[in-house]
């Protein structure tokens, strides 16, 4: 990764460790709302651990080439999330902050599906932050139409917190 910068968020214990890929690059708001996203979520599903999230920013080829080496899927798709953990089993550390995770996430597409859905840049951010950290704590809307409702359904709560 060419940029890599480390930061707590104080007093709420979430690290989060941003990369940039492909030539894109963070902008405060974008990491702020990152932040927003993944902590609202966090507290929606009442998780409270410390805990490390590492968050790629990327284009469309960085993502599909990561979701081709990773998923075989030669697609450039929005975001992809990467959980420690397999679906169902304890989230723990022996020692804090637990690793939740990495999300990758294409700003290409958040940009595309902001225009198509009608909302703003940092609106699908927050939206898809969401989604991948859902996956990040287990869900999978993949498994079956009620994981998909039920994942659904959260992320609608959710994104409904974030003054956006």
């Amino acid at each position: 990764m060419k940029h890599i910068r480390s930061y707590q968020t104080h007093p709420d214990r979430l690290w989060l460790t941003f990369g940039e890929e492909g030539g894109k690059h963070s902008t405060y708001a974008m990491k702020t709302v990152i932040r927003s996203a993944i902590r609202a979520t966090l507290d929606h599903e009442d998780y409270h651990l410390e805990t490390a999230i590492s968050v790629t920013l990327c284009d469309g080829d960085y993502i599909r080439d990561v979701n081709a080496r990773f998923r075989q899927k030669d697609t450039a798709t929005d975001v992809l999330s990467f959980p420690q953990f397999e679906r169902g089993e304890p989230i723990y550390a022996d020692v804090p902050p637990v690793l939740l995770g990495d999300i990758v996430l294409n700003l290409d597409r958040a940009e595309e599906q902001a225009k198509e859905l009608g909302h703003s840049f940092l609106h699908e951010i927050a939206f898809l932050c969401i989604h991948s950290t859902l996956h990040l704590l287990g869900y999978d809307h993949e498994l079956s139409p009620e994981d998909e409702e039920d994942m659904c359904a959260r992320q609608r709560e959710i994104i409904k917190t974030l003054p956006l």
